[in-house]
C-alpha cells in the first residue's frame, strides 16, 4: 500500500501560505515529477523519515553532502562540541585554518583556500577573481552545467556552440551575461572553435568535471585534455566546479581521479558536513589576489562559521582516516548493473550513467554526453519511476536531470532492494 502523507499535505498548504511555492528551493517543490513533497523530520543513516512516519532508503543525500549518511556520530559530536563554545564570532578561529589544511592537502591543485557560506557564493567569487587576475572579461560555461544561480551563470545555449548566453531567469539583465559564452559539453571542435575565435579575451573557463545537473554525465578524456590545453595557451583560467564531485568520487575529487590540474577549484557540500558552505582556492598566485592580500573583493559576515567548520573537519577527517571510495564503487557498480538489467527486462529505453558513488538512470536511446542528449529523456516516465519508486520506500532525485548519491551507510541489502522494487515499478511503467 503506498505511504500516506496527510501530515505532509497539511505542511505543504502551509508552508505555500507563507513561502513562494512552498519550499526555499524549486527543487523541493517536486514540479519535475508532480505532486507535494513529503515533510523530512530526521534522517539516520541511509534513511529519511518524514512526519507521517514513512521511512526512505534515501539517494539524494541532501543533494550530495552526506557521503557519510545522516547524523554521522563524529559529526554529530563535533557539531555539539562547537556550539557550546558558540556558534559564531565574525573573527578569525584555528578551525578556518584546520580545514583549509586538510582540503589544501587533498586536492592537487589547491595551494591556498578561501571559506565562504555556499556553492553559489564560491563559484561567483572565482568568476570574479578570474577576470581580476586575468583583467578580461569573457567567460564560458557549459550548456547543462549549474554553477550556482549566479546572474552571469543563469543562461542558455545559443543556436550555436559559440553564441553568447541569454539570461534563463527575469531578474538578471542581459548585460550581465553579455560576456558568457555557452558551449555544448565534451564538444571537442567547439571548444577549438570559441578559443580561436575569442581565446584573448576569455578570462575562465567554468564547468563541472563531472556532471550532477543534467543527470550525470561524465566528460571523455579528450575533451578535458583539450580544456587544460588551449585555457594554457591563452593565459585563461580553468576552473573546476567540485561542489559535487569534491570528495566524493575521490579525497581530491574528480581531478584526482582524472590527473588534471585546474588553474582554481570550487568547493561546498562535503566540505560542510551538511552545513552550510563553500570554498573556492588554486595556484597561490591567482589567490593572494583576493582581498585583504590583492585588490579582488569578496566578503562574507558567516564565512568559516564554527559549526560548518566543525562539521566540515570531523567529515574529511573521517574520509581521510577510512577511505571508503572503492567500497562505495563497488556498491555503485551493483547498482548500476541492476537497475539497468532491470530496465532491459522491462524493455524500456535507458541509459544508466555512473561516476563512482554518483548515478542516474536516463530514460533515454543512447548515451547521455551533453545537454541536447539529455533533454531527449522521457521524464514524464521518470516521473512514474520517480513516484513508484517513493511508494515502496526509496526517495530518488525528483528530477530526470539530477545525479542521486550513495553514502557509507548504505549496504548491499540497500541496494538489492532497491533494484528488485526498481524491477517492480519499470514493470508496471512497461505494462502501462
Amino acid at each position: 500500500m503506498p505511504p500516506s502523507h496527510v501530515r505532509s499535505r497539511e505542511a505543504f498548504q502551509r508552508a505555500c501560505r507563507l513561502i513562494p511555492g512552498g519550499v526555499n528551493s524549486p527543487a523541493r517543490a517536486f514540479g519535475a515529477v508532480g505532486g507535494q513533497p513529503p515533510f523530512i523530520e530526521r534522517g539516520e543513516g541511509a534513511y529519511l523519515h518524514d512526519i507521517d512516519g514513512n521511512q526512505y532508503v534515501d539517494y539524494v543525500g541532501s543533494w550530495g553532502p552526506l557521503i557519510l549518511g545522516h547524523a554521522h556520530p563524529r559529526v554529530v559530536r563535533a557539531v555539539e562540541d562547537a556550539m557550546r563554545r558558540g556558534a559564531s564570532f565574525g573573527a578569525p578561529t584555528e578551525a578556518e585554518s584546520h580545514l583549509a589544511e586538510l582540503i589544501v592537502d587533498a586536492v592537487p591543485s589547491i595551494e591556498m583556500v578561501r571559506l565562504v557560506s555556499s556553492g553559489t557564493e564560491a563559484s561567483m567569487s572565482a568568476i570574479r577573481l578570474a577576470r581580476g587576475f586575468t583583467r578580461r572579461d569573457g567567460i564560458v560555461k557549459f550548456a547543462g552545467c549549474y554553477h550556482g544561480h549566479v546572474d552571469s551563470l543563469l543562461v542558455q545555449a545559443g543556436s550555436s556552440a559559440t553564441t553568447l548566453g541569454v539570461p534563463t531567469s527575469p531578474g538578471v539583465p542581459v548585460g550581465c551575461t553579455a560576456d558568457t559564452m555557452v558551449l555544448r559539453y565534451n564538444d571537442v571542435q567547439g571548444v577549438a572553435d570559441a578559443f580561436a575565435a575569442h581565446g584573448d579575451r576569455l578570462a575562465a573557463v567554468i564547468l563541472e568535471p563531472v556532471v550532477g545537473n543534467m543527470g550525470l554525465v561524465r566528460p571523455t578524456d579528450e575533451f578535458l585534455e583539450t580544456l587544460r590545453r588551449h585555457t594554457e595557451k591563452y593565459g585563461t583560467l580553468l576552473i573546476y566546479d567540485e561542489v559535487m564531485t569534491g570528495f566524493r568520487l575521490a579525497y581530491g575529487g574528480a581531478q584526482q581521479l582524472f590527473h588534471q590540474m585546474p588553474d582554481l577549484t570550487v568547493l561546498g557540500k562535503i566540505v560542510g558536513g551538511g552545513l552550510p558552505v563553500g570554498a573556492y582556492g588554486g595556484r597561490a598566485d591567482v589567490m593572494k589576489h583576493v582581498m585583504p592580500s590583492g585588490p579582488v573583493f569578496q566578503a562574507g559576515t558567516l564565512s568559516g562559521n564554527p559549526l560548518a567548520m566543525a562539521a566540515g573537519i570531523a567529515t574529511l577527517e573521517e574520509l581521510r582516516d577510512r577511505p571508503p571510495y572503492a567500497r562505495l564503487d563497488e556498491l555503485g557498480e551493483r547498482l548500476s548493473t541492476g537497475l539497468g538489467e532491470a530496465a532491459r527486462s522491462a524493455g524500456l529505453p535507458h541509459c544508466v550513467a555512473r561516476v563512482g558513488s554518483m548515478w542516474t538512470l536516463f530514460f533515454a536511446n543512447g548515451p547521455v554526453v551533453d545537454y541536447d542528449s539529455a533533454k531527449q529523456a522521457d521524464t514524464a516516465r521518470f516521473a512514474r519511476f520517480f513516484w513508484g519508486m517513493m511508494d515502496r520506500g526509496f526517495y530518488l532525485p525528483c528530477s530526470q536531470f539530477e545525479a542521486a548519491f550513495l553514502s557509507t551507510r548504505h549496504t548491499e541489502k540497500h541496494i538489492d532492494q532497491t533494484v528488485e522494487a526498481a524491477r517492480a515499478v519499470l514493470a508496471e511503467i512497461a505494462r502501462a
